[in-house]
């Protein structure tokens, strides 16, 4: 048998603030136990046999699938379960869902007066996802001692963390709980640790609203644009934050309000999806992500943001407009995909529809008005509305007798890119608000092709507004209100009641 713990007995809450206290105190208890034993294997201690924790999980047990009429929460179209039944689900990182936990904790008491059931479970903690931030316990180890963490401790268990709820593919056992999140605990764990990899920002850092981009211009104003609301002692953001950590506070603001303590050291190069963060209190901010070319990428970054359940993401980025109308510089707003990326074929089939999302949508057309100050007939020359094609073949206008143009030509497709139609999928997937808005760099059927010189002008001459746009549309989604972005459109029949 396993080393554990001392065994904690499930306790019962009809509060949802005593409850996120006995998560707190399970895993505390759960992590303090696995760091102690690889803190004594790692200085050299023969441990006395294979040690094991667990994480915490909530329980619920609903009666009738009949919801209380709860004003606040009609509206919504998470929190509550779709029938009768015990469902659950394992918890991590309490410190860093505190606030996220709450919410979900409440909404489920408020719209089935249940109590909720707090215990360890019996999915264990893989040692790797008990590191601290800054911990690098493996690399001071020799190589066959390395070997033996296998013996003594839970590894990540790949098969355990696979995407079937969010798929729709899960299916329980005999007399199995149903789930309450998309995400159990190990999938959650195992996504913060990569975006630390990929983005070289601690997840404490992400806020709530995500653009993406491919394009390194847009990250070069983004960071300009940063830095000069730190020096405006009036600005909404507290801080700005960049690979590897490093935080500037606004002018005015002592450093240690801004959010977690974390020590700042600069990278000597740039991570593979550098990540960059304005934050706002709520988590209320920006953070945006240069995600590269190519909807590999694409996928990845947003695979993993997803276990944050930020409010929505958005991609701003260059485009090859399809139309010979369209000029250089051009606006599109996405309202449809098609999908030649490949990447999400498995998980999500390319019978699904991807719908436009009103609310994102209508925030993009009127940033779009409010920074360019166009209306109208106006507004109507400078962006269009229509299909975006995502593709994975960088040089698809190459195909042989023109195959990829005639069904780009049939898809009514106004614009191409490479990444659009992966994080928009990944966003109904994941049940992550999305929308899209590009920006026509090039028109390759129509002989314009980016040449150095015209390339660099368009982005000096655009960058800048694009990038304003993208951020006026979260001012304006944020002024909205979250809870009207999460929309129904995302929700599945049977749809897990955690946002």
């Amino acid at each position: 048998m396993p080393h554990m713990p001392s065994f904690v007995e499930p306790t019962r809450h009809d509060d949802p603030e005593g409850a996120l206290a006995q998560v707190r105190a399970v895993y505390a208890q759960q992590i303090a136990h696995l760091r102690d034993a690889v803190q004594r294997f790692t200085a050299g201690e023969s441990l006395p046999g294979r040690v094991r924790a667990c994480y915490p999980y909530v329980r619920i047990h609903v009666e009738s699938a009949v919801r209380q009429q709860v004003l606040e929460n009609l509206g919504l179209s998470y929190g509550f379960v779709a029938q009768a039944g015990r469902y659950e689900t394992t918890l991590t990182r309490p410190d860093l869902y505190a606030g996220y936990y709450l919410e979900q904790f409440r909404l489920l008491q408020q719209n089935h007066g249940v109590q909720l059931e707090v215990g360890t479970s019996t999915h264990p903690i893989p040692v790797h996802f008990s590191f601290a931030e800054n911990d690098h316990i493996e690399g001071t180890m020799p190589p066959e001692r390395r070997v033996l963490m296998r013996d003594l401790f839970d590894l990540p268990d790949l098969e355990a963390m696979d995407d079937g709820i969010a798929n729709g593919t899960w299916e329980s056992g005999p007399g199995e709980a149903q789930p309450l999140s998309l995400f159990p605990a190990a999938r959650v764990d195992y996504s913060l640790h990569r975006l630390r990899h990929y983005t070289g920002t601690a997840p404490e850092w992400f806020q709530n609203f995500v653009l993406f981009t491919n394009y390194q211009f847009y990250i070069d104003e983004f960071v300009r644009l940063g830095h000069e609301a730190m020096a405006d002692a009036t600005s909404e953001y507290s801080a700005f934050v960049e690979p590897g950590n490093v935080v500037t506070t606004r002018v005015g603001l002592p450093a240690d309000t801004t959010g977690p303590s974390l020590p700042g050291v600069a990278p000597p190069r740039l991570p593979q999806m550098p990540a960059y963060h304005l934050l706002r209190p709520g988590r209320g901010g920006i953070t945006m992500v240069n995600i590269g070319v190519g909807p590999a990428n694409a996928k990845t970054i947003t695979d993993h943001i997803a276990v944050l359940r930020p409010h929505a993401w958005m991609m701003l980025g260059h485009c090859a407009g399809l139309r010979s109308s369209q000029q250089l510089g051009d606006y599109v707003l996405a309202h449809a995909y098609v999908r030649e990326d490949h990447v999400l074929d498995e998980d999500l089939p390319l019978w699904v529809p991807i719908p436009a999302l009103a609310e994102i949508q209508l925030a993009l057309e009127r940033a779009v008005a409010d920074v360019t100050r166009c209306e109208g007939a106006d507004l109507k020359r400078i962006m269009r509305t229509g299909t975006v094609a995502s593709t994975d073949n960088r040089n698809w206008e190459l195909l042989a007798g023109n195959k990829a143009q005639r069904r780009f030509s049939q898809s009514r497709a106004v614009a191409l890119d490479m990444e659009s139609a992966t994080i928009a999928a990944n966003g109904f997937r994941f049940r992550v608000p999305y929308g899209t808005l590009l920006c026509v760099s090039d028109k390759p059927l129509h002989g314009e092709i980016k040449l150095p010189g015209m390339a660099n002008q368009f982005y000096r001459e655009r960058v800048d507004q694009h990038l304003r746009i993208g951020m006026r549309a979260i001012e304006i989604l944020r002024e909205g209100g979250s809870k009207r972005l999460h929309s129904r459109k995302l929700r599945s029949f049977d749809e897990v009641a955690f946002q």
